[in-house]
Formats: C-alpha cells, structure tokens, sequence
C-alpha cells in the first residue's frame, strides 16, 4: 500500500477526510472532501474513479489504512495518510 505523509499533500491532490462530518468541520486539510468511511466504502463507485489517485485520512491513521486496503481490493488508487489528522496538525 502506498503511503504519503501529510506534510507531502498538495492543495491539487485529491484528499479525502474519511471522519464524520463533526470532526470535519472542527478542522480538516486544507482542500479535503468529507466522506465518512462507511459511506465510501458502501458508495465507493458514486464518489471515486478508478483512473484517479485519492489521498486518505481519518484522526490517527487507523482507519485510513484499513479504508484503503479494501479500496485497493477493489481496484481503486489510494494513498495512506500516514498518522492522519492527528499528525497534520502536530
């Protein structure tokens, strides 16, 4: 699995912030779409392209890293936010 750290994210990358809409709006990186992680799995094909890269965060990297194992299953390109929002902000 591919992995990035959050201060590598460029504002032109597509990032999206797998925590619930609540954590979102309390802060999120800059430029990141909110799309819970139940739904993006659930809705995976509505929200993402399989001929693009998606960068993927939650609050500690836990989640992302479980999120993007079952996307790349399904063929999608997903990168790792390593440490999640925790690290961003650190």
């Amino acid at each position: 699995m591919k992995k990035i750290n959050p201060t590598d994210l460029r504002p032109n990358f597509n990032i999206i912030d797998i925590r619930s809409k609540k954590l979102y709006l309390k802060g999120h990186i800059y430029n990141a779409k909110n799309i819970d992680m139940d739904t993006l799995l659930d809705l995976h094909s509505k929200y993402l392209n399989k001929n693009e890269t998606y960068y993927i965060y939650c609050t500690s990297g836990y989640k992302s890293k479980k999120c993007c194992e079952l996307l790349e299953i399904l063929g999608y390109d997903v990168v790792d936010v390593i440490g999640g929002y925790d690290k961003y902000i650190s």
